[in-house]
């Protein structure tokens, strides 16, 4: 299996294993570090580990070609790693004749010819794996061991008892508390380090005239293994949405590491200032780019943790830098996947607004008037990518005002995005960016007009529509379907004392002016197809 660095993969088919095995590890694609093996108690005699490729993974919704290319590429590299190390383990092929893309079915497959006495799996990262694994041991009438993921600070059933007996889960109160359970950032008497937990307020500049040099993208060019997989994607996949010609994500342990040591020199001192900042052209920023690799466990956060607090301490990265990146990292990371499994099934159905709207064909073409949702928009379909504030308040924030189902969002941002799993992306989603779950995630709509891109990037300088305009030709189409989204919502979000000045704003419109926003508002929804 190994050939060198510069060879392509060969798998390990599942008539390579001979000898009956005991404990069959299921090892997810997003599970890609050698700890999952010691984790579950693998014993290298007589265990073995399986890993699939699934077409299913990349169909149920589409899926960005980088997004599928970046999981299939690190799961071959993983798996030589497995095989380096000297497991046992079988490999399933996305391109073998017999892989039907299905999970259950391929499972069956596999144990069919391997015979395990039972079956092992760490906790998947969404419901629709957890669901198929256990329907499928069921089926096969093996014991299945489920275990907990290793990689989460929290787990599940410690989230569950955190959140017991609360009104409201703030996101700040866990941070505070992951902060204090894990000892990071504290002085010696437990207080936070420079006396406040959280400088989010410090972190909102944009960009201007005398911004610190951009440092570049820490890219990682493919190797044999991966323009394999890139080839296999464009004749496998080939009407699925995006590009591929800018593939540099890492595909690796190796260089997940590289691209850690690399923000942690480079980004990390001026990210807290501009983490909020956009800028026409430049997708990167300040921003770590390590949520793919951390989300597909190729990266720990403790180790993330470790070095941007050593950072601070060697006096490299000043504190607000520094805690806004660790708040992501052990605060809103976990309280988001905490919220997922604590919710169940049922929460991607949740739609406390009633919208039923559809999705902008602008939102696979990148076609739009609009500066900042073309620049937003074509980033994540020529890298399969966006940073939180585009994703929260651009294409986002343009969904949320123009009354589209969330559900139908929160499959776009699952499949157009490299970094996506449903644990992080539905709650992220449906819950802050739609405010379909009714302010679980978040207290209140993260709605806003053009005026708030105005002021957090230079877009509306190059754009036709003027940020401050209601009415007219020029009137910003953000802006009109922000007034006419508080308008539509009166009934229910008017008592959100997190909306009372928005709504007062509201009420000093003239009644003429705010009759013509809902008529263009509605004209935008009919032009976008959002509304039939």
């Amino acid at each position: 299996m190994t050939r060198g660095r510069e060879q392509g993969f060969e798998s390990r088919p599942l008539s390579a294993l001979r000898g009956r095995v005991g404990r069959l590890l299921v090892l997810l694609p997003d599970q890609l570090h050698l700890d999952y093996l010691s984790a579950a108690g693998l014993e290298r005699a007589g265990d073995a580990v399986l890993q699939m490729e699934l077409s299913d993974d990349f169909t149920h919704v589409p899926s960005h070609k980088q997004r599928t290319a970046l999981v299939l590429s690190a799961m071959r590299h993983f798996a030589r790693e497995i095989a380096g190390a000297g497991w046992r383990a079988a490999y399933v092929r996305v391109e073998d004749r017999r892989n039907d893309g299905d999970f259950g079915s391929q499972l069956v497959r596999a144990c069919d010819a391997l015979d395990p006495q039972r079956l092992v799996a760490l906790r998947p990262g969404d419901f629709r794996t957890l669901k198929a694994l256990r329907q499928a041991a069921a089926g096969l009438g093996l014991e299945l061991e489920l275990l907990e993921d290793p990689h989460f600070l929290v787990e599940p059933a410690a989230f569950a008892s955190w959140a017991e007996g609360r009104k409201v889960l703030v996101m700040e109160h866990f941070y505070r508390w992951s902060r204090r359970r894990l000892g990071v950032l504290l002085c010696e008497d437990g207080k936070p380090e420079g006396g406040s937990w959280n400088y989010d307020a410090d972190n909102r500049k944009p960009l201007g005239k005398d911004r610190p040099a951009l440092p570049e993208r820490r890219a990682f060019p493919p190797d044999a293994i991966t323009r394999e997989v890139l080839a296999l994607v464009s004749r496998r996949f080939p009407d699925a949405p995006g590009s591929l010609d800018s593939f540099a994500w890492a595909v690796s342990r190796e260089q997940a590491l590289a691209a850690l040591e690399h923000f942690v020199d480079r980004g990390l001192k001026h990210f807290g200032d501009y983490q909020d900042a956009m800028q026409r052209g430049e997708a990167w920023l300040f921003h770590s780019l390590l949520s793919p690799a951390l989300n597909l466990k190729l990266l720990d956060p403790r180790e993330c943790v470790e070095r941007a607090e050593a950072a601070y301490r060697e006096g490299r990265a000043p504190l607000n830098s520094v805690e806004g990146f660790i708040r992501q990292l052990i605060g809103w990371r976990e309280f988001i996947r905490g919220i997922y499994w604590r919710e169940g099934e049922s929460y991607a159905r949740r739609n406390h607004l009633d919208e039923e709207g559809r999705l902008p064909e602008f939102y696979w073409t990148g076609e739009t008037e609009m500066q900042c949702a073309r620049d937003a928009l074509g980033q994540v379909l020529e890298h399969g990518y966006g940073h939180h504030i585009q994703r929260l308040m651009v294409t986002g924030n343009l969904a949320l005002v123009a009354g589209v189902h969330p559900r139908r969002v929160s499959d776009w941002y699952l499949g157009m995005y490299v970094d996506a799993m449903d644990w992080v992306t539905l709650p992220n989603t449906l819950g802050m960016v739609m405010y379909g779950d009714g302010g679980l995630v978040g207290s209140k709509p993260y709605a806003a007009s053009g005026r708030y891109i105005e002021r957090m990037s230079d877009h509306c300088s190059e754009c036709r529509f003027r940020p401050g305009e209601r009415v007219g030709e020029t009137a910003c189409p953000v802006t009109v379907l922000y007034w006419d989204f508080l308008a539509r919502h009166r009934e229910r979000l008017a008592a959100n004392r997190r909306m009372r000045f928005a709504y007062a704003n509201l009420d000093r419109l003239p009644a003429g002016e705010l009759a013509e926003v809902g008529r263009r508002a509605a004209a935008l929804r009919r032009g976008w197809g959002v509304m039939g």
